[in-house]
């Protein structure tokens, strides 16, 4: 057996031991999509009523910031405005992050069964061959629907975070100026 060969069959065995960590993957972030879809809806949900529970949040804590001594006033209504922004865009990465994982988990579901696949055909093999092509299409199919599932997530998530924030950036200028009594309430 030839040097090549054995790199072939190390190659072959790491691949193999790959399928369930890839497959699992795949389902775990099939079920966080889930997840965070539900969450979306709910968000969507108390929008469409008025309710920015979040939003509310941070007004709140611009405003406790706004109380502070006039020499830390503007550092911590600063602190408060990134504070809020960090949790927000956090959210949007993590969606954002499925986008790219999903295809890349389908990729690999999908190129393991098809060499076990090629092995079952060569072996003359139908039902094993027939059983890793399901497995591999259906490892295609979740990745793809996991992506595009969470690129519509992030795209209304970002778009959220950018009206959040433009309405929290507004209200710190406001609360900062009637804290410094340039304006009146």
């Amino acid at each position: 057996m030839s040097a090549a060969d054995h790199l072939r069959d190390v190659l072959h065995l790491v691949s193999g031991a790959l399928v369930w960590p890839v497959l699992a993957g795949l389902l775990l972030l099939a079920a966080l999509i889930l997840v965070a879809l539900g969450s979306v809806l709910r968000q969507a949900w108390d929008r469409a009523r008025g309710r920015l529970t979040d939003l509310d949040r941070d007004r709140a804590e611009v405003d406790a910031a706004a109380s502070e001594p006039a020499g830390d006033r503007d550092i911590a209504i600063e602190a408060a405005l990134q504070a809020a922004e960090r949790r927000r865009w956090r959210e949007v990465t993590r969606v954002r992050l499925a986008v790219r994982l999903g295809p890349a988990l389908g990729l690999m579901g999908t190129l393991i069964p098809m060499a076990h696949a090629l092995q079952g055909l060569a072996d003359g093999n139908l039902p094993a061959l027939a059983s890793h092509m399901v497995t591999a299409f259906a490892a295609t199919v979740v990745g793809l629907a996991i992506s595009v599932i969470a690129f519509v997530l992030a795209a209304v998530r970002d778009g959220w975070v950018r009206r959040d924030l433009e309405v929290l950036t507004f209200h710190a200028e406001r609360v900062a100026r009637r804290a410094a009594g340039e304006m009146h309430p």
